[in-house]
């Protein structure tokens, strides 16, 4: 059992983050050209879209988006090994591009380093740069975000949770307190 400890970002806040982030993705690359966004299965890829609709809106330029599902590239696969599997849908070439690979919350890194080979299995391309919607910290890898929605100091027993229209009906983010287990 787990309880609610505070929302973090509100729908309106959520929707600024990204905002904010689709305007450094835009500043760090001198535009869209040569970016593609691709979103890991599936909070991920639901952000992606969103990132590239807002840089549609600011840029008037269309940004590739893709889903990747990394199931198989996990390093912990050995204690499930019967992955849920989802669709890796990215219909553009990767090779030279600079990719904004984007997840919901980073934590340890290695849902990013599996990412990172996945991706590398599909193309060789000119740059990876990282957008989170939440950095929690914790760090197992020497993996560091370029884009951050916001940092969140946590417990490692705390749990972020994000929420967004797409699965649960309503978007906001909130930190949760295990209940002693």
């Amino acid at each position: 059992m787990s309880k609610p400890v505070s929302v973090l970002l509100d729908k309106d806040q959520l929707k600024r983050a990204l905002t904010r982030i689709a305007h450094e993705i835009l500043e760090h690359n001198r535009g869209a050209a040569d970016v593609v966004i691709v979103g890991i299965q599936s909070r991920g890829y639901f952000l992606a879209k969103r990132l590239s609709e807002n840089i549609a809106g600011i840029e008037s330029a269309k940004t590739p988006v893709g889903a990747l599902d990394i199931s198989l590239y996990r390093d912990d696969i050995s204690t499930n090994p019967q992955p849920v599997l989802k669709k890796t849908e990215i219909d553009f070439d990767l090779t030279g591009k600079n990719i904004v690979l984007v997840d919901d919350v980073l934590y340890t890194g290695r849902t990013i380093r599996a990412a990172m080979d996945a991706l590398m299995d599909l193309g060789r391309p000119a740059s990876i740069q990282l957008a989170v919607l939440v950095d929690r910290g914790h760090r197992q890898l020497p993996i560091r975000p370029d884009y951050i929605g916001k940092n969140i100091p946590t417990a490692i027993k705390q749990r972020v949770s994000v929420e967004l229209a797409e699965e649960a009906g309503t978007d906001q983010v909130t930190l949760v307190e295990a209940d002693g287990t």
